[in-house]
């Protein structure tokens, strides 16, 4: 690889700060998010969205709770110049909400957004020009002066425009773009120039905002530029210091999270990363970032698969299963150990939620592997544990119980996991809950009722303390025989009787349950048998007890028979 053709940060850009103070700091509050999916992720897409899909995309940030949304570049396309008039003339707009429009610096343009703005009575007009070297003398061909000097000159024709609108709240935002690349003190010059030139005050504050417009370096080092313009910005109370990170690097969320620590106020961005190259930063991953510490983040995550769908369908870009938090698959576990670890720490959290008088959504969320509650972002707990080849006992007996009230003993969950594994690496697809069912039930309860061994009648009695009798009728390869067996209980009794029938079986673990509450419940019999020294399990179900412990005994023993047969 040609590593040589490129340059680390510290040759491009000067890195002042020494003294640094965000290592040390917490994120203790969320900052203010600002989706740019209607603008920037809209810039991205290869059908740029039309009016109604950005309006059930812009309805979607207001319902979620978004204050600020930058809804387009009006100056770039009639499409989005229509759909801000669309806002305006709709009154779509809450009163809370400030809507954010975007310009490059060039009077023509800037009048056209300002049209487009006509009668909005929140509004903030984002400027932007490129400043760092290489664009100011490749794209722009122009000097330092010269671009400080024509962003001044657009900046006051903003200034000019909102002063014909005397009522109207009207705020200014200006990015340098490709911040990260550009010179610290031009940054602060020109940022400092604009804040006077806009008059900013406590009241009516100036946005900064600070683009990682391509990444180059490590978060670090942007953490570094936000502090060091943190610390050094003029009327620094009457500014909010904004970040807008992109992912070329794969560390966006990375670079706002520490920009935050380093200073930020604001972060723009989009929902689920979408953006041009690798995308701008998730906005998703960084609030919920947040709720996974313990941070308000302000926004309403609690139907997140209506927001990836709606997200889906409004960008025609398909959100990655894996997606963090998002994704349809990221609380999903298929790997044995995982769901192992799943299922306990669930149990235990159901006990500790109990033993605290509070429901479960209420309780402290700890359980291994899900950094967060599947059930405050609106999934049910159906999807997180699924079973394939990689997946072990514990996933496999935490299915049956909660989709079919079955409790494996150990050693049965054992005897089924490597069924059930040597089904899905033969198949190579994944088993559902029903899929579960129907192999538990065709390989440990279906030899109860069909087998060489039949029960055509039955009935057991206590004939003295300790001691029971079994009489039945069996029926072996197609001949029927009445047969008695006693012993201490009903299936030492019964065992008895098939040995008089020819087959000895001793019973070596036996559990027995309900498989829901209510006296009408059906019961389940699990039975560990010896027969002919190989160990073979055999599961009953039935309204008696009794029944299904008698069935999970004979299903044991047809089992065995056909093992003999097929050897």
């Amino acid at each position: 690889m040609p590593h040589h053709r490129y340059r680390p940060a510290h040759q491009r850009v000067a890195l002042p700060l020494e003294d640094r103070d965000w290592p040390s700091r917490r994120i203790e509050q969320a900052p203010l998010w600002v989706p740019v999916d209607l603008r920037d992720g809209n810039q991205a897409l290869a059908e740029p969205m039309d009016t109604p899909r950005k309006r059930r995309l812009f309805d979607l940030l207001v319902t979620m709770g978004f204050k600020e949304i930058e809804v387009g570049y009006p100056s770039a396309s009639r499409t989005d110049f229509d759909f801000v008039r669309h806002l305006a003339e709709t009154g779509a707009v809450p009163e809370d909400l400030t809507v954010v429009v975007f310009t490059p610096a060039r009077r023509d343009l800037i009048e056209r957004t300002f049209a487009s703005v006509a009668d909005l009575p929140r509004v903030l007009v984002h400027l932007y020009t490129p400043t760092a070297p290489t664009w100011r003398e490749v794209v722009l061909g122009r000097s330092r002066h010269e671009v400080r000097a024509m962003i001044e000159d657009a900046a006051g024709h903003l200034a000019k425009l909102a002063d014909t609108r005397p009522g109207a709240d009207i705020r200014f935002e200006f990015s340098p773009e490709v911040f990260i690349l550009t010179e610290p003190d031009f940054v602060l010059e020109v940022c400092n120039g604009l804040t006077n030139l806009w008059d900013a005050s406590p009241d009516r504050p100036v946005v900064h905002n600070l683009p990682a417009t391509v990444e180059i370096a490590t978060p670090n080092v942007y953490a570094d530029q936000i502090e060091y313009l943190h610390r050094h910005l003029e009327r620094r109370e009457s500014v909010i210091l904004s970040v807008h990170p992109h992912n070329d690097r794969g560390t966006g969320v990375a670079c706002a999270e520490l920009a935050v620590l380093a200073g930020a106020q604001r972060v723009e961005g989009c929902l689920f990363g979408n953006g041009e190259r690798t995308g701008n930063v998730d906005l998703v991953t960084l609030a919920l970032n947040l709720h996974a510490q313990g941070v308000d983040p302000m926004i309403d995550f609690s139907d997140i698969d209506t927001i990836r769908t709606t997200v889906e369908d409004c960008n025609r870009l398909p959100v990655h299963p894996r997606h963090p938090y998002g994704g349809d698959l990221v609380h999903t576990a298929f790997s044995g150990t995982h769901q192992d670890a799943i299922s306990k720490g669930l149990a235990h959290h159901a006990r500790r939620a109990a033993e605290l008088g509070v429901p479960a959504g209420q309780a402290p969320w700890d359980v291994p592997y899900l950094p967060v509650d599947p059930a405050d972002l609106g999934r049910s707990y159906e999807a997180v544990i699924r079973v394939n080849s990689q997946s072990g006992k514990g996933g496999v007996a935490h299915l049956l119980r909660a989709h079919h009230g079955l409790d494996l003993p150990p050693r049965l969950r054992a005897d089924f996991s490597g069924r059930v594994q040597a089904t899905t690496d033969d198949t190579g697809r994944e088993a559902t809950a029903e899929d579960l069912w129907e192999l538990f039930r065709e390989t440990y309860l279906a030899p109860g009722r069909e087998g060489p061994l039949a029960l055509v009648s039955w009935s057991t009695a206590q004939t003295a303390p300790g001691e029971h009798e079994f009489r039945c009728t069996l029926r072996v390869d197609g001949t029927e025989r009445h047969h008695r067996g006693t012993g201490n209980g009903p299936l030492s009794a019964f065992t008895a009787a098939l040995a008089a029938a020819g087959t000895d079986l001793d019973i070596l673990s036996y559990a027995e349950h309900a498989t829901a509450a209510g006296p009408g419940s059906p019961a389940v019999a699990y039975a560990e048998c010896r027969v002919d020294g190989e160990t073979h399990w055999g599961a009953g179900r039935d309204t008696s007890v009794l029944t299904a412990s008698v069935t999970a005994v004979l299903a044991a023993a047809n089992r065995a028979a056909r093992a003999r047969t097929s050897s």
